[in-house]
């Protein structure tokens, strides 16, 4: 065996709505220092996808081409080698043994599916085209001198995400898809955002509601046929199921929200929500110039188990939330010139208000 040596890598999962770049360090065997997965132990935004330079690089791999679009280009091209050679099967992995007995007893396994193969080359041909990539690029930095990063993208169209796919909405929440024998029941997406998530949830339901802050996005919705409800008005009626995802850390008031969501649900409902961990709170728009919220979910821990543990033991047991079912799954991002796409950590709830 060789002799061990510190590969340096740098995470490649830069959520562009995140706004979150780690890098880590861990001391690895040299000779396994190519394709293979390692996970950090560090308290960082999401450690997973890590592409690293190791020592004993190959010479072909120290080349840089000189200019600064052709070594953009090149650089992508290494990153799109390495994700291709990534094992995608990490994303739905959990470490069993660190999670508590009652925890561990309502997880489902996930797998990478043929929706989430289609998004990722629907993200590598966008990707790929150069010229549109330079114009988002050039857009975005003068379009940001006045409007939030989000509505940037409703704007301009991109930055599209993908948190589940129908079969693995369908299977968490036990639910068949609307038209079959168990009948239509509604459904409220809060921070719907372009709609293309809701769209995946929406087969299950025969009405389907959506709140967005994003002026962009709600006009975006609006046009895709979605009943869009205002901000402070979406808790004026119940709903059989209402979906939270990746809006808890991206809101001023996340507690408020979990009791609204209690008292707008309709008896026997269901409510999903969705959050990156590790937690990293930030409000893009109406919050403190610090853009942190007003309201802290008490989630402790390193690693990803850890806090799933505290979300469930400190935050929605407190709150009267029973967990039915959960998972993780790749929380999965348009990408730009410099990456195809990006991911993040999420888990993923199914919850009933407790009797």
């Amino acid at each position: 065996m060789a002799s061990a040596a510190t590969c340096w890598y740098e995470s490649t999962n830069q959520h562009p709505s995140y706004n979150v770049r780690v890098c880590c360090d861990q001391v690895l065997d040299s000779s396994s220092c190519s394709t293979e997965l390692y996970n950090c132990s560090t308290d960082s935004a999401a450690c997973c996808g890590q592409l690293y330079n190791c020592s004993r690089e190959p010479a072909w791999r120290m080349y840089r081409p000189r200019g600064a679009l052709s070594r953009a280009l090149y650089d992508r091209y290494i990153l799109d080698q390495e994700l291709k050679d990534f094992n995608k099967d990490y994303w739905y992995k959990c470490s069993m043994e660190r999670l508590l007995p009652e925890v561990r007893g309502k997880f489902v396994q996930s797998s990478f599916d043929r929706e989430t193969e289609h998004f990722l080359q629907s993200c590598e041909k966008k990707s790929d085209q150069i010229f549109l990539q330079l114009w988002y690029s050039l857009a975005k930095t003068l379009l940001s001198l006045f409007m939030s990063h989000t509505n940037i993208n409703g704007l301009l169209g991109r930055g599209s995400m993908f948190v589940v796919s129908s079969e693995q909405f369908g299977s968490l929440l036990g639910r068949r898809r609307f038209g079959t024998d168990e009948g239509g029941t509604s459904l409220l997406d809060l921070g719907a955002g372009d709609g293309n998530v809701t769209r995946v949830m929406a087969e299950y339901y025969s009405q389907v509601y959506v709140t967005e802050v994003a002026a962009t996005m709600r006009w975006k919705l609006a046009r895709k046929g979605f009943s869009v409800l205002e901000i402070d008005g979406w808790q004026e009626s119940k709903y059989d199921t209402i979906s939270c995802l990746n809006l808890l850390d991206r809101c001023e008031y996340p507690l408020s929200i979990l009791e609204q969501l209690k008292q707008s649900l309709r008896p026997n409902g269901q409510i999903v929500i969705a959050l990156v961990l590790p937690y990293k709170p930030y409000v893009e728009s109406g919050g403190s110039c610090d853009h942190k919220p007003r309201q802290f979910l008490p989630v402790s821990g390193s690693s990803f188990e850890e806090q799933v543990n505290s979300l469930v033991r400190d935050v929605l047991e407190p709150m009267g939330f029973t967990v039915e079912r959960w998972t993780r799954l790749p929380y999965l991002c348009e990408g730009d010139l410099s990456q195809s796409y990006y991911w993040l950590n999420d888990a993923v709830f199914v919850l009933r208000v407790a009797s």
